[in-house]
C-alpha cells in the first residue's frame, strides 16, 4: 500500500518525512486509519523500532493521533494544501556583484588601511579583561564605557559637549533611522535631501513614515522649499551633502533651527564623514547650536569597515526619555566586546591615529585626482569643497549621463551620476558625476 524509498541511513526520519508529506498533500486523508507498526514493518522492510521513532515523531508534531485500541490516524493539517504535489521552494539567489577595475560607487576603504594588528590586539585584550562580563545583558543604549568615549572623543575632534547619557549605540545608520521614527512618530512628514542617499526614504517608508523630497541647492536643503513642505522633520548632511558635497553655512543651519523651533520638531543631522576634512578645520556641527532641537548621527563605516555595522546618535533630552520608555526592556544588538574594543581604541587614542593616516592618504589621492582630471582636458568642472570622500564633476561636452556611464563601463569603471540619487524630478543635474574616491588607490587611479 504504501511504497516509500527508505534506502540509505536515517531510514526513520525518511518513513517521517514521507507520511508527513503524504498528509499535507492529501494522499493520506483527513481521518484515515495508518496500518499497524508491524504492517509498515513488514511492507517497507525495516524494522518495527524504525516505524516507532517515525510514527512517534508524527505524534509529537500533530500529523497523525493514537486512539487506544483502534490505531493511528491522520490529522486535518490543511488536506491538499500543496494540490497533491509536493512544491519544492527555493530562496531567490543574491546575484554576485560584478567586478570592476575601479568603483567610484562604493568606494570602501583599501584593506590595507585598516588597523587590523591593532583591532586583534584590543579583541584579545577585552576578551582577557572583561572575561564572563561579556555574556551579560548589554544595555538598551548600548555599553557605558563606549558612550562615554565617543562623548570625549566628540568634544576633542569637534567641540561637541554631548552628555554620554544621551548617546545611543546601535547596529549602522539603517537601524538608528529605524529608532528614530518610533521616537519621533510615525505620523510626523520626514524631510529628505533631493538629490539624496535614498536609504534614508526607503528606511522611514519601511518603519511606516511619511516623507518628502526637497531640492538641494548651493546652500544645502533648499529651507524656502523646506517650509513649504509641511515637514515636521528634516534630515540633512549640512557638513557635505551626499551626494552633490554642498555644504550648508552657519546662516542657513540657524534658520533651519528656528523652523525646527517653530514646527516644535527635529532636525537629524547626518555627519556621515565628518573625519574627513581634508583641508582646514572640521566645520561647527549643527548639533551644538541647539542640542534640544537636533539629533546627531555618525557611523564608522566610512573610518573602519562598512561590515562594522556600529554607529551612534545624541539625542536630545526629550527624545531620550522616550528612548527609555520603548525600548528599557531590550538590549542592545550591538555585541558587547565589540563595543568594548571600540571603547577602547577610542581611549587609547589609536583612533584618531588611524583617522590620521587616513587623512593623510586620502589628501595624496585626491591630490592625484585632481591633477588627473585637470591633464583629461575634456572641459569638465570640479565641484570639490575638501570636505568628505567624493566630488561632483560636471562634464558639458558630453551628450547625456548615459554617454558618461557607458564609456566608464567601457573602461571598467564603476560610475554613477547626479541623476541616479534623484529621488524626484529636479532640472540642472545632468552631465555631472558623482567620484567616490575612498576605494582609490594610486594604481587604479591611472
Amino acid at each position: 500500500m504504501y511504497k516509500y524509498d527508505l534506502t540509505g541511513k536515517n531510514k526513520y526520519y525518511k518513513l517521517y518525512a514521507c507520511i508527513r508529506d503524504d498528509i499535507l498533500s492529501g494522499k493520506i486523508k483527513a481521518g484515515e486509519r495508518l496500518p499497524s507498526k508491524r504492517t509498515f514493518a513488514s511492507e517497507l522492510g525495516v524494522s518495527v523500532v524504525t516505524v516507532e521513532l517515525a510514527l512517534d515523531q508524527l505524534l509529537a508534531e500533530g500529523y497523525v493521533t493514537s486512539k487506544e485500541r483502534s490505531g493511528i490516524y491522520a490529522e486535518r493539517v490543511g488536506e491538499g494544501l500543496f494540490g497533491g504535489e509536493k512544491i519544492q521552494t527555493k530562496a531567490p539567489l543574491i546575484t554576485q556583484e560584478k567586478k570592476w577595475r575601479v568603483d567610484l560607487v562604493k568606494g570602501n576603504t583599501p584593506p590595507n588601511m585598516f588597523p587590523f594588528s591593532v583591532w586583534a590586539r584590543l579583541i584579545r585584550t577585552v576578551l582577557s579583561d572583561c572575561g564572563e562580563h561579556l555574556l551579560e545583558r548589554v544595555p538598551c543604549d548600548g555599553d557605558y564605557e563606549l558612550k562615554r568615549a565617543i562623548s570625549a572623543y566628540l568634544y576633542r575632534s569637534r567641540g561637541i559637549d554631548a552628555d554620554p547619557r544621551y548617546i545611543i549605540i546601535g547596529a549602522g545608520a539603517e537601524h538608528l533611522y529605524g529608532v528614530l521614527v518610533q521616537l519621533i512618530g510615525r505620523d510626523k512628514l520626514y524631510a529628505v535631501e533631493n538629490p539624496g542617499y535614498g536609504k534614508i526614504s526607503s528606511t522611514y517608508a519601511l518603519n511606516g513614515a511619511s516623507w518628502t523630497p526637497v531640492p538641494v541647492g548651493e546652500r544645502g536643503m533648499d529651507l524656502d522649499e523646506l517650509e513649504k513642505s509641511g515637514a515636521d522633520v528634516a534630515h540633512v548632511s549640512p557638513s557635505h551633502q551626499f551626494p552633490t558635497g554642498e555644504v550648508m553655512p552657519v546662516s542657513a543651519r540657524s534658520r533651519l533651527i528656528e523652523w525646527a523651533k517653530e514646527k516644535n520638531g527635529y532636525v537629524i543631522e547626518d555627519d556621515y564623514d565628518s573625519e574627513f576634512r581634508l583641508t582646514g578645520k572640521p566645520l561647527q556641527c549643527t548639533y551644538g547650536l541647539c542640542p534640544d532641537r537636533v539629533v546627531y548621527m555618525n557611523t564608522f563605516s566610512k573610518s573602519l569597515a562598512p561590515s562594522m555595522r556600529m554607529g551612534y546618535m545624541v539625542l536630545p533630552p526629550a527624545l531620550y526619555e522616550k528612548f527609555l520608555k520603548f525600548y528599557s526592556s531590550s538590549a542592545s544588538i550591538v555585541p558587547l566586546f565589540e563595543q568594548k574594543a571600540l571603547a577602547s581604541m577610542l581611549d587609547g587614542g589609536y583612533f584618531e591615529r588611524h583617522l590620521s593616516r587616513l587623512r593623510n592618504y586620502y589628501r595624496g589621492i585626491r591630490k592625484l585626482l585632481l591633477e588627473r582630471l585637470n591633464d583629461a582636458h575634456c572641459g569638465c568642472v570640479v565641484n570639490d569643497t575638501g570636505s568628505g570622500l567624493h566630488m561632483t564633476v560636471k562634464l558639458p561636452k558630453a551628450k547625456s549621463d548615459e554617454e558618461i556611464k557607458r564609456i566608464a563601463e567601457g573602461r571598467g569603471i564603476r560610475l554613477k551620476c547626479l541623476s541616479d540619487y534623484l529621488l524626484a524630478p529636479l532640472q540642472g543635474v545632468d552631465k555631472c558625476a558623482v567620484i567616490n574616491y575612498s576605494g582609490l588607490t594610486e594604481e587604479n587611479l591611472q
